[in-house]
């Protein structure tokens, strides 16, 4: 069974020698900063980025991160990764595909986990603020 997207975006970019080890495949940190290059590309086709949250008076920090390492991304690869908003109604629920632009072939699995933090109380929300659920629905 498959689950609802309800927004979706993806990049293309090649692997820079910067984000490689001594053997030339990406140290495993860096798929953290594909990660969230997908998903700030993703929050912007919403028209929910960083800068409208804080405007909006929220905060989104990730609460849970899970990436599963599935083949090396190496040196001058060209990489494609999808970012797929799955939740949204209680928090954000953002699913990963990492995978060789060409080819197709998967290298990396990954989740990641946001919730609402009321910026002037500091309180976590239980409901993902009207503003963003508002978006979402445009969005679809």
């Amino acid at each position: 069974m498959s689950k609802t997207v309800f927004a979706s975006a993806a990049i293309e970019f090649d692997v820079q020698f910067y984000d490689v080890d001594s053997m030339r495949v990406v140290w495993h940190g860096n798929y953290v900063k594909y990660l969230e290059r997908a998903r700030c590309e993703l929050l912007n086709a919403l028209g929910y980025n960083y800068l409208e949250m804080e405007s909006s008076g929220y905060v989104w920090p990730i609460v849970d991160m899970r990436l599963k390492y599935v083949a090396p991304a190496s040196f001058a690869q060209m990489i494609r990764v999808e970012a797929k908003l799955v939740e949204y109604i209680t928090r954000i629920k953002i699913e990963y595909i990492i995978s060789d632009a060409t080819t197709g072939t998967v290298l990396n699995k990954a989740t990641t986990i946001q919730v609402a933090v009321d910026m002037s109380s500091g309180d976590m929300q239980f409901e993902s603020p009207t503003v963003f659920v508002d978006k979402v629905k445009q969005a679809l």
